[in-house]
């Protein structure tokens, strides 16, 4: 947007948890030159990049084309749990912060705060469903074998972080003005909810798997 010298003068964070990064631009600055169009734009890229992010990994796990690639599958499985984790910590547990990357949004762009929750959030679950539905059964087949405990570290793992590791644990215990902390409980309830429903033993995630060890997948 020509607020910075160089695209690559972000503050560069963990590439791994994601943790640390920041587009390294003055907001404040930009409000006050009048620029909340390209504050909005600026800030707005976050959820772009890791919105684009999921959607390419649940396209390569559901293609079929890692099925006989057991360590290109876990790594692309996982890499689409962090970036969704993201989102979700954006949408909605942040929703309707006065801050942050959605605050500068709303600002920039003059839009109420239950725009963008009621936009992104069925995006939101829809990349859910298409995560637990359809590409958690094909992980246990293609990652795991026959291991039952190891479908539950997996299972319990990528809930925990998808919903609590990043957004929950804070929001919930921050009692703030701008609903974040009820927003954040949600997260605890999608947990439990997400465990009982695609527990290993369920007779849908069963035959899920069944269908992608005989070759009738998507």
């Amino acid at each position: 947007m020509g607020h910075m010298a160089s695209p690559f003068d972000i503050e560069w964070g963990n590439i791994v948890t994601l943790e640390g990064w920041d587009e390294g631009v003055s907001y404040s600055a930009l409000f006050s030159a009048g620029q909340g169009t390209d504050a909005a734009i600026i800030a707005i890229s976050p959820l772009i990049m890791h919105t684009a992010l999921v959607i390419l990994g649940l396209y390569v796990l559901l293609s079929g084309a890692l099925v006989r690639k057991k360590w290109l599958f876990h790594l692309t499985f996982w890499r689409v749990v962090v970036n969704l984790m993201e989102l979700i910590a954006y949408m909605p547990v942040r929703a309707f912060s006065q801050h942050g990357d959605i605050g500068n949004i709303n600002h920039g762009l003059g839009l109420t705060q239950w725009l963008l929750f009621l936009v992104t959030t069925p995006l939101v679950l829809l990349g859910l469903y298409e995560l637990y539905g359809r590409v958690l059964p094909r992980m246990y087949a293609v990652v795991v074998g026959k291991s039952r405990w190891v479908r539950y570290v997996i299972l319990v793992f990528s809930a925990f972080y998808l919903f609590i590791f990043r957004g929950s644990i804070h929001a919930a215990l921050t009692f703030s003005p701008d609903m974040q902390w009820a927003t954040g409980l949600f997260g605890y309830a999608a947990f439990v909810v997400v465990i009982y429903l695609c527990r290993p033993d369920m007779p849908w995630v069963i035959e899920a798997e069944k269908q992608v060890v005989t070759g009738h997948h998507d």
